[in-house]
């Protein structure tokens, strides 16, 4: 197996157990606020092939790997929730906490993962063994749930932190949040993928990652 190949399977294990993960969280805290819909569709479920989205899951993580990115992400398919159920139940702070639940389950993990990294001796990456590989699978959980939580925290359209913006903002009493949210949510991948196309600015976007590794890995 080459070292490329070798790479390539620790990263999309640890892409998995991101996405997969961050979105079963979502669906979690809304089954918790009495929202089935999730469950329903089969989606509380480590089957991946429940979960993979063509472009999020597959294409742009592979363009990335295949492009030496210093960062690798992606998305899974969205989880269904039911908004009304869930604010039936516990009103707009519930929906926050559904909001930022794939955030926190990404943090943890990299969190988690990190410990157990820096517990372990560091083995001769130049040798394909299975402490290798487990090295390098732990070390790329940490990066790429870091990295997944940062991008999610953004307050672009579609994302986690957005979601939690306008559920702030109706608990404070203002719809203007949502309803700008609202107007632009079909924008929300095209604002990314023009971020991600201008120089520099991504980097200081994502430079809470940096920190995050920072406090983690050294």
């Amino acid at each position: 197996m080459s070292p490329d190949i070798f790479t390539a399977l620790a990263s999309i294990i640890a892409l998995m157990i991101a996405i997969i993960g961050h979105e079963i969280m979502h669906g979690w805290v809304a089954f918790k606020y009495g929202d089935t819909t999730a469950k329903d569709a089969g989606r509380l479920t480590l089957n991946p092939i429940k979960h993979i989205d063509p472009i999020g899951s597959i294409l742009v993580p592979g363009l990335l790997f295949l492009a030496h990115a210093p960062f690798l992400f992606g998305w899974a398919k969205p989880v269904p929730i039911n908004a009304r159920a869930v604010l039936d139940r516990g009103g707009y702070k519930a929906m926050m906490q559904v909001s930022l639940a794939g955030i926190a389950y990404n943090l943890v993990m990299a969190t988690l993962a990190s410990i157990v990294l820096l517990s372990l001796n560091k083995p001769n990456l130049d040798q394909m063994t299975l402490d290798t590989f487990i090295f390098i699978t732990l070390y790329m959980t940490v990066m790429i749930n870091i990295v997944l939580a940062v991008f999610n925290m953004w307050p672009i359209p579609q994302f986690d932190g957005a979601h939690f913006l306008s559920y702030l903002g109706l608990q404070m009493g203002s719809a203007k949040i949502a309803q700008f949210y609202n107007k632009y949510d079909r924008y929300g991948m095209f604002i990314v993928l023009i971020i991600l196309m201008i120089p520099g600015l991504s980097k200081y976007l994502f430079l809470p990652a940096v920190w995050i590794k920072q406090l983690l890995l050294y």
